[in-house]
């Protein structure tokens, strides 16, 4: 009888390693200017629920989109208006 061994192995890495189940939920990077009094409120609110301040954030703006809201803008009067 002869065997054929193969010469790879696979790494242990690769035999633990599984298709992501979920793709759809994956995150995306994104880069944002806060205020700092924005990133202040969130951070300390964090810290009180004991989360990072970037997935309070993450939740804060989920729930916004999942509830439709829209942000109420009062432009000082006399302001010029930006058209798209």
């Amino acid at each position: 009888m002869i065997r054929l061994i193969s010469a790879r192995r696979a790494t242990a890495r690769e035999a633990k390693s599984r298709k992501n189940p979920y793709p759809k939920q994956l995150k995306r990077q994104v880069t944002m200017r806060l205020d700092t009094a924005a990133v202040d409120y969130f951070n300390k609110m964090a810290g009180e629920l004991g989360i990072p301040y970037q997935n309070l954030i993450n939740l804060f703006l989920r729930d916004c989109a999942i509830q439709k809201r829209r942000p109420v803008i009062q432009w000082p009067a006399g302001a010029p208006k930006r058209t798209a």
